[in-house]
């Protein structure tokens, strides 16, 4: 049997033949073995030194989010949702589709383009924490070119750069404000 190995991965190709003898021709039979990885670590640091579980040095930076809603309650105030995530590992529109939270007006709940950026439904505007988030994209540039600088498209909004933390204050579908 001949033997391929692959960076961690070996296959296998036996010779195949038929009852009479004959070889099947172009049919090969793969067999997949997984290669055994051995990690070795050694700990060599003083009670001092070494840091509990969930330490300073273990969590990474969070921003807190704030979603204000678009049109006011019955009592005159805006409602407020809120959310949490790592600094600068999610775009806004998952954030808040993660965490149940309204995105799109009518129309944008029907004909959103999924997060690709191409039809300009999924509009926030930031009321706060602007220096949070990543710079305008071309495609923003291009949607919203017409929009007040605090306009975004949720699609294309990296929440966090992985380095800071702080809060951010977003007006959910700015465009029925009045």
């Amino acid at each position: 049997m001949a033997t391929i190995n692959f960076g961690g991965i070996s296959l296998g190709m036996p010779e195949l033949s038929h009852a009479n003898g004959k070889g099947y021709g172009n049919c090969v039979s793969v067999k997949v073995v997984p290669r055994k990885r051995f990690v070795s670590a050694s700990a060599s640091a003083s009670a001092n030194s070494m840091e509990s579980p969930g330490s300073a040095t273990d969590q990474k930076p969070e921003i807190e989010l704030e979603f204000i809603g678009p049109k006011p309650e019955s009592d005159g105030k805006y409602p407020v949702e809120r959310a949490k995530a790592i600094s600068g590992e999610k775009l806004l529109r998952n954030i808040m589709s993660d965490n149940k939270i309204e995105l799109y007006a009518t129309y944008g709940k029907v004909m959103n383009c999924g997060g690709g950026g191409s039809c300009g439904t999924c509009i926030v505007e930031i009321l706060d924490g602007n220096d949070l988030l990543n710079e305008r994209t071309n495609t923003e540039l291009r949607y919203l070119k017409k929009n007040p600088e605090s306009w975004r498209l949720a699609c294309q909004t990296i929440v966090g750069n992985k380095e800071n933390s702080g809060k951010v204050v977003v007006q959910r579908i700015p465009q029925w404000k009045k």
